[in-house]
């Protein structure tokens, strides 16, 4: 692969990527169950990480990071006293598909690159990224404890509102 080849793929990977975490953030902003919630915010904050990892890549190029290559639309939510789990399944499946079909656009492109460095970088990206897809995949099929056991027993209850409290 030519250097004049791997800066387009950087950024065209970037703006991919970007796209999936603009989508994400919308999705967080109206899944209120606490465990579904909680796993968007888990899953921005690495999201975060892989989209400076990259940046710093185009960086080298004097490129900057680009805007998103497209816009994701969330699935509507039924409305629940409850944040019940089954209210979020059309939204949390739908994200185990984009993230499944982005790895699936890339993964042929990613492995076919001779810079080893920035390949390997890709390649941890797509790998979490097959985290997060059965991290959504697992709640689409109604289980809460995506990142952890609630102790003592204590029953779900609440949801998380869709801005945070300011004064």
């Amino acid at each position: 692969m030519k250097q004049s080849d791997l800066q387009p793929l950087l950024a065209e990977f970037a703006a991919d990527r970007v796209s999936l975490l603009k989508r994400h953030e919308a999705a967080a902003v109206i899944v209120a169950h606490y465990d579904f919630n909680n796993t968007y915010q888990y899953v921005i904050n690495r999201e975060e990480t892989h989209l400076k990892w990259v940046q710093d890549a185009l960086a080298e190029f004097g490129a900057p990071l680009p805007p998103s290559s497209r816009e994701l639309t969330v699935p509507a939510v039924r409305k629940t006293k409850k944040a019940e789990p089954s209210a979020y399944r059309d939204v949390v499946e739908d994200d185990a598909r984009q993230l499944g079909a982005f790895v699936e656009r890339w993964k042929p492109r990613v492995a076919a690159m001779t810079h080893a460095r920035h390949r390997t970088m890709l390649q941890v990206i797509l790998g979490e990224s097959l985290e997060h897809k059965r991290l959504f995949e697992q709640a689409g099929a109604g289980f809460e404890d995506l990142l952890g056991r609630r102790t003592g027993g204590v029953d779900r209850q609440g949801g998380v509102l869709p801005t945070r409290w300011l004064e």
